[in-house]
C-alpha cells in the first residue's frame, strides 16, 4: 500500500476503533461509507486516518444528542 507520509499510529487501537465504527454502521447506515474507507487503511494507519475517525465520532455524538426521545 502506498505511504501517505503521515505519522504512524498504533494499529491495534485503530483496528478497535474501525471495528466499533463498523458495528455502529449496522444501526447508523449513514456512516458505513466512511467506516469502509477507514477499513481499507487498517494495515498501515496514520494520523490522517485517526483524525477522520475522530470526526466520525464527533458526528455520532452530535446526532445522539439531537435525537428525539420518547418518554
Amino acid at each position: 500500500m502506498k505511504d501517505n507520509g503521515g505519522k504512524k499510529i498504533d494499529a491495534i487501537f485503530n483496528r478497535s476503533l474501525v471495528g466499533n465504527l463498523l458495528y455502529l454502521a449496522a444501526t447508523l447506515p449513514n456512516i458505513m461509507f466512511v467506516a469502509s474507507l477507514l477499513y481499507r487503511f487498517m494495515k498501515s494507519p496514520s494520523h490522517f486516518h485517526l483524525e477522520a475517525a475522530e470526526k466520525v465520532l464527533r458526528y455520532i455524538q452530535d446526532i445522539m444528542e439531537n435525537v428525539i426521545k420518547f418518554d
